[in-house]
């Protein structure tokens, strides 16, 4: 199938596919367009419904309270709830109590590739756990609501159940992805100012031991506030202990009695669940807060509409926790709904391209949530590892990270899903919290289209507009836009975690007066209504469905001794989606040279972490630049890319972008791609 990107305004690629077993639920596009339009124009009824399936241990005053700005609106205020006693409490008080929650297993594997350490944790396992953390972290630690923790852990079962212990106290927390680099989880944990940081001593990637105890040494020591630091012992590492600080959790624990509880704080509704940094164009990493209320209710309301989740099913998320997906849909989103939620420690293809498939056949998974570029890396195998085993039990498929290019889309749907099973491309982000566009099957079965990420969801009122705020006609590209509130966005009253006036700036301000909070992302919405997202609209990087801030990178590079200036931007990737790469700018005296070419990537790697090295670096004598001195990136960009350069009438000087064509050109012709 022929890839698709998009053109100037042209639309994408489109062709509709029914399958024959969508009869039950059937509907017309357009009956599902005026289903849709009513869920919005009645929106805060719409909510309200959504809440009250939920448990409360006080009710709301009001559905919404509208501030002075948008950016402060609350969702079910006077209302007070925990999610840990949504994730577990009203649970193991039914019939879920002895249900399986949580299936996880470990990276290693026999010699047969049957992994050698799986844990299973019932909902009733899991809620004695959480009590038991809760009740050690409480008591021997003194975190009370209000407090603050840094996660730094890998995929290990400790790591939800750690989540959902501190949710229960009312300890605000943040877990970064444990591929971060000790300056980025120093720099979150000063931010947040957190007293107590949770990591392990490592964990395994790929058959290598990684030592996880050092970077946050290294972290916590940088950043000069932590109090405590919890270790989890995950494969057995001697590492060193500080006496008086920190302590392993096994001997934290040792001392709690097997019932030991902890009632769940209750929590007003807007109250912070955690903070989650994600990148911007300018400044550091944004600190977007999320609450317990109207984050749960949202979660409730997707995991229903866009995964159809039944009691039955087995739910496997493939993303890492560290990353909002991780948050929102393998730990909140699917224990909330009494799912059984499956976590693995490793990678897609190690120690065979056959590894997540056989973990689908092995559990008989039902509904299975990936990336484009985890599918992308697996197509590269063919077909037969996919043959090998069972997936007849799927039945429905999402993508999630960025927009899925049709030939992925096809592949798992044809390969994968064996032509049975929906494939939908969720559009949402951090801020969001959760699912925002995509095909709804748990509501009604429209036609998919590979590459589309679908209709707005119920209640969400998603739009494509012009500069000036107004919709764009059918098949035109614009911004994509949320016109409405929703549930999950933000919590007030700041939004973003000790900058109030950023997180206004950055999601409000863009179309004054109209209250939209502005995705940062182009689209095009067609005929039937359904929306295909094209892309970042600033210059944040999206490397394998991560945001990347070019400013941190930038900065990381400008700070090694040999480079003046800096211009990070993105090039196409056929399995990252896209891939960073650098055009730097020497000190006098410093002279371009293989060896600091692999310095400068392997600078930027230490002190941001893998996902983030450039796979090239450039050496160029100037960068262009407007007459204001800003880098114009998305010429460079447009170089790299092979597009056209457009509006080139604020640069300074156009033989900064000769230069860049001419550096780029030569490394193109010596790798033999020209």
């Amino acid at each position: 199938m022929e890839e698709v990107t998009f053109v100037g305004e042209a639309l994408p690629f489109e062709e509709r596919i029914e399958l024959p077993n969508w009869g039950r639920r059937a509907t017309t596009i357009k009956d599902y367009q005026r289903y849709l339009i009513g869920t919005v124009e009645n929106f805060r009824e719409f909510w309200a419904n959504a809440a009250r399936e939920l448990e409360w241990f006080q009710p709301w005053t009001a559905v919404l309270e509208d501030g002075e700005h948008p950016y402060v609106t609350r969702w079910f205020p006077g209302a007070k709830t925990n999610i840990s006693h949504l994730c577990l409490d009203r649970h193991v008080r039914g019939s879920r109590k002895n249900k399986v929650a949580l299936i996880w297993e470990g990276e290693p594997r026999d010699e047969v590739g049957n992994p050698r350490e799986v844990r299973k944790y019932t909902y009733y396992d899991l809620w004695r756990e959480v009590n038991r953390v809760a009740f050690a972290l409480r008591s021997k630690l003194g975190l009370v609501r209000g407090d603050r923790a840094a996660i730094y852990m890998p995929m290990i079962p400790e790591l939800p159940i750690i989540l959902l212990a501190l949710a229960r106290l009312g300890v605000i927390f943040s877990a970064v992805f444990s591929g971060f680099s000790a300056d980025n989880l120093a720099l979150r944990i000063k931010d947040l100012e957190a007293k107590v940081l949770i990591t392990a001593d490592g964990f395994y990637r790929r058959g290598k031991v990684l030592r996880l105890k050092e970077t946050a040494d290294q972290a916590a020591s940088s950043s000069g506030i932590i109090q405590n630091m919890v270790v989890v012992r995950r494969v057995g590492l001697e590492v060193k202990m500080r006496e008086g600080r920190d302590v392993w959790l096994h001997d934290l624990l040792s001392a709690v009695p097997p019932t030991s509880g902890v009632e769940p704080e209750r929590l007003e509704s807007d109250y912070p669940l955690y903070v989650l940094y994600t990148s911007g164009t300018t400044g550091g990493p944004k600190g977007i807060i999320h609450d317990h209320g109207g984050y749960a209710v949202l979660l409730h309301t997707t995991m229903k509409e866009v995964f159809d989740i039944k009691d039955e099913d087995v739910y496997y998320c493939t993303a890492d926790i560290g990353w909002v997906t991780g948050h929102s849909y393998i730990v909140f989103g699917p224990l909330i709904e009494g799912a059984t939620t499956m976590m693995f420690e490793g990678t897609p293809d190690y120690p065979a391209p056959d590894t997540w498939w056989s973990i689908v056949e092995r559990y008989g998974v039902t509904v299975f949530y990936t990336t484009p570029t985890a599918t992308r890396m697996l197509m590269k195998f063919g077909n037969d590892p996919v043959k090998k085993h069972d997936l007849s039990t799927l039945r429905l498929i999402h993508s999630v990270g960025e927009p899925i290019n049709p030939s992925a889309w096809y592949w798992l749907f044809e390969h994968v899903g064996g032509k049975r099973c929906p494939v939908g491309s969720t559009w949402w982000m951090t801020e969001t919290g959760g699912i925002m566009i995509s095909y709804a099957p748990g509501t009604k079965l429209v036609p998919l289209k590979p590459g589309a990420n679908g209709p707005p969801l119920p209640g969400i009122d998603a739009d494509v507009v012009d500069e000036a705020g107004d919709p764009v006609p059918q098949g035109k590209k614009g911004f994509l836009v949320i016109k409405k509130p929703f549930p999950g966005m933000p919590s007030p009253p700041t939004g973003m975690w000790g900058d109030p006036e950023r997180y206004a700036s950055v999601y409000f301000e863009k179309f004054p007066g109209k209250g939209y909070f502005y995705a940062g992302d182009y689209a095009v919405k067609d005929v039937d209504g359904y929306i295909w997202v094209a892309g970042r609209a600033d210059e944040v990087l999206k490397v394998a469905g991560h945001r990347i801030g070019t400013y941190e990178l930038e900065s990381a590079l400008v700070s090694h001794p040999a480079v003046a200036e800096a211009a990070v931007v993105a090039r196409p990737d056929p399995v990252k989606g896209e891939s960073p790469i650098a055009f730097a700018v020497l000190k006098e005296g410093r002279h371009p040279t293989p060896e600091l070419t692999a310095e400068l990537r392997r600078w930027v790697r230490e002190r941001f972490g893998a996902i983030a090295e450039p796979s090239d670096v450039f050496f160029v004598t100037r960068l262009p630049k407007t007459r204001s001195g800003k880098i114009m990136r998305r010429l460079i960009k447009a170089v790299a890319s092979g597009s056209q350069l457009g509006d080139i009438t604020t640069l300074e000087d156009e033989g900064a972008v000769d230069e860049v064509k001419v550096a780029y050109q030569e490394f193109v012709k010596a790798m033999g791609r020209g």
